[in-house]
């Protein structure tokens, strides 16, 4: 059903001819890179799956990978632009034993795909040339297709609680004074958005704390392997508050995902992948905290959030000197440095 009338305008400026802009330049070498890593990673699943649905969805997810990283690759031909070095066979084993269950890797999947749809969803009201805000649309169509079917298979095999239910309201109601509470006097339940946001937190941090569990039982580098243990331990207290959130209320939280991860001492991806890897992963949790934050209302719930993304970002940076240090830290595109350009 279509409700929004067509506007027949043309413009030179949405041309395959026109320059790339910052965004879009910045976004499609995002795009490429966390592909890259994907790819790598859902390489070596499919290594160690048996259950033949979530076979199939590793498949998906590896072909949707290589084909966005294939099309990124002909924009910068033709732009001239270096392809961006990214993660190759270089950053992942094989042959290594199994590291998770096949569980994990749906798990593992969901959380992605959100990653890669907070990617899209920012480029495309940002990027107007034609053929770069084609291709992000249909990332976002493709990645909603996945995500489709691993809703579907983490439902039908048991494998997921939904968010919590609550009760539909009676009647339209407006806040009260009491209504920012949360430490002192009345405080209110959460409201709907609350629990969705606080959920959704939950759910991602169960999935990178185990991801995070089995990257410091493999790390090679001993500095790198003390930051994952000090992540694991900052996710872990972190989840516990968010759950104790819920709880308090009388709601249900998903469960943790430790026992999905194996006891193997191998690692299957370079220190460099892994790194990277949980560095934008972390990133990510402070976009969802912003997000959460945006539609909070609660003190307690904001106050919450705030330590939160502290310690996220101190790791985020903590990551990020190990990544310069070790000569690992692909440099994004950037603007002209003015003051140091001079006439002959």
């Amino acid at each position: 059903m279509r409700t929004i009338k067509p506007i027949k305008l043309s413009s030179n400026k949405t041309n395959t001819t026109e320059k790339l802009t910052s965004a879009e330049m910045g976004k499609l070498w995002a795009a490429y890179m966390g592909n890259s890593m994907g790819k790598c990673i859902l390489s070596y699943y499919l290594q160690h799956v048996e259950d033949e649905d979530i076979k199939t969805l590793l498949e998906n997810a590896v072909k949707l990978s290589e084909e966005f990283m294939k099309t990124i690759k002909e924009v910068f031909t033709k732009e001239n632009f270096p392809i961006p070095k990214g993660f190759s066979q270089e950053d992942v084993n094989l042959d290594v034993p199994r590291l998770f269950e096949d569980e994990f890797y749906v798990h593992y999947l969901k959380y992605i795909a959100k990653a890669g749809m907070s990617i899209y969803n920012i480029a495309i009201p940002l990027v107007y040339r034609k053929d770069v805000k084609e291709f992000f649309r249909y990332c976002m169509d493709s990645t909603m297709d996945l995500m489709d079917q691993i809703k579907e298979i983490l439902m039908n095999k048991g494998l997921i609680i939904k968010p919590p239910v609550i009760p539909v309201p009676e009647k339209v109601e407006f806040v009260h004074q009491d209504f920012l509470n949360g430490f002192f006097g009345h405080v209110r339940p959460m409201h709907a958005l609350e629990i969705a946001h606080l959920y959704d937190v939950i759910e991602n941090n169960m999935t990178s704390k185990a991801l995070i569990m089995a990257f410091a039982q493999v790390a090679e580098d001993e500095k790198i392997r003390k930051l994952f243990e000090r992540g694991k331990d900052l996710t872990k207290t972190n989840t516990e508050n968010y759950i104790k959130k819920l709880h308090d209320e009388d709601l249900p939280a998903p469960s943790f995902l430790d026992d999905l991860v194996t006891t193997s001492t191998i690692s299957p991806f370079s220190d460099k992948l892994m790194l990277f890897h949980k560095m934008d992963m972390f990133t990510m949790k402070i976009r969802s905290f912003g997000n959460s934050v945006a539609v909070n209302g609660r003190h307690d719930l904001g106050l919450l959030y705030a330590k939160s993304m502290i310690r996220n970002a101190d790791f985020v940076q903590d990551a990020v000197k190990i990544m310069i240090e070790k000569g690992w830290f692909e440099q994004a595109p950037q603007a002209a440095v003015r003051d140091k350009l001079t006439s002959d």
